[in-house]
């Protein structure tokens, strides 16, 4: 099996994506991989990882939202998980 995940941070009040982000990806609460996003908001987070849960840890530019965690189940296949973060509101999707 092949398994691969992507992420994209927007920062939706400021219109724009968020650049710089850290964002952890953890398998039963062990660091995987940890990055930052690049300027188009963007991080390829792993390219070979075994089928599994993960959990998706995301720092975003937000005064209120300091810490935001997806957990997943991931099995053969790439994803691709953004993350839509304001001041507001925090909301997430699977991508393609």
């Amino acid at each position: 099996m092949s398994v691969s995940l992507s992420t994209h941070v927007l920062d939706t009040a400021a219109g724009r994506p968020a650049a710089g982000v850290t964002v952890e990806l953890l398998r039963a609460n062990e660091p995987v991989a940890s990055m930052q996003t690049d300027a188009d908001g963007r991080a390829r987070l792993a390219d070979a990882l075994a089928a599994g849960v993960y959990s998706i840890v995301f720092h975003p530019p937000s005064p209120f939202f300091r810490r935001v965690e997806l957990e997943v189940e991931l099995a053969d296949g790439h994803y691709h998980v953004p993350l839509l973060v304001s001041p507001f509101s925090c909301a997430s999707y699977r991508g393609s």
